[in-house]
Formats: C-alpha cells, sequence, structure tokens
C-alpha cells in the first residue's frame, strides 16, 4: 500500500501514539466498573477510543480515493512561538491570575501568524477570557486565581 496522504498518515499516526499513552498511563490508576468508574475508567477509554480514530485516519491515508497531500515544511519560529506561549501561560498563571496570563497567551501565541493584527488579537483575548471564566470559574467552580493578588489587595 502506498500513503496517500502525508498529512492524514502522520495525524493518525500521532492519534494511536497518544490515545495510546493515555491509555496506558489510565491502567496505574483504579479502573473500577461501568456501574461504579474509577480515576482510570474514562481516561482510558478515551485514550482507546482516540487511538482508534488514530488507526481509521492512518488506514484511510492508504485508500486509493484519498487525494494526494504532501506535508509541509514546519515554520520553526512559529511553532517556538506557539510552544513558548504555553510554557510561559503556565509559569505565570500562579502569579498574574487567569485572565492576565490568557491575555499573556494569546499574544505571544498571535506573533506566530503571518497576518498579525492588534485588534483581532486583543478581540481574541477578550473573548477568550470571557469563555475561561464562563467555563472554569462560574461552570466548573474551579480555584484559579482569576486576577494578580496586587490588583485585588
Amino acid at each position: 500500500m502506498q500513503i496517500r496522504s502525508q498529512k492524514d498518515f502522520a495525524s493518525g499516526l500521532m492519534f494511536v501514539a497518544i490515545g495510546s499513552a493515555f491509555s496506558y498511563i489510565a491502567t496505574t490508576y483504579n479502573m473500577g466498573t461501568a456501574a461504579k468508574m474509577g480515576p482510570g475508567f474514562f481516561p482510558f477509554w478515551l485514550g482507546m477510543l482516540l487511538a482508534l480514530l488514530g488507526a481509521i485516519i492512518t488506514m484511510g491515508a492508504m485508500a486509493a480515493k484519498t487525494a494526494e497531500d504532501k506535508i509541509d515544511q514546519w515554520h520553526w519560529p512559529s511553532v517556538l512561538w506557539v510552544t513558548g506561549s504555553v510554557v510561559i501561560f503556565g509559569i505565570v498563571l500562579a502569579y498574574l491570575g487567569l485572565m492576565l496570563s490568557i491575555l499573556v497567551l494569546v499574544f505571544i501565541s498571535a506573533m506566530a501568524s503571518h497576518e498579525f493584527h492588534w485588534k483581532g488579537t486583543i478581540v481574541n483575548a477578550v473573548i477568550l477570557n470571557v469563555i475561561a471564566y464562563i467555563a472554569f470559574i462560574w461552570g466548573l467552580k474551579l480555584q484559579f486565581q482569576v486576577w494578580p493578588s496586587f490588583f485585588t489587595a
């Protein structure tokens, strides 16, 4: 068989690897039963589902009806901007709080775009902050520091 879609093949392999890793790690937790699920039950089956989906995508990449495509070269500065923004978000979350950390995340990751615009980035940051506040603070009632301590003291 010939790989016709390199993008689908690579993404399918990535799904299989990540799903398998999650399922393997989930086996270190108590699985429980379907009636009384343990902490490892849901991640195990979610990982298995992801791995199965990846296998289907990988096989589909080799089907005769699939359009041929190649993987483009990575633009390494963009990869570093996005990865760096996530790392910096994790570092500053405890100090700046959720709202300002998301602002930092969005502005740094926006630098990866070849079509960077301040207005679009500001709108994106505001919308993402609203969604995060509604989902994590109101909805899930997670105990994140929302604002930096020097704002609230």
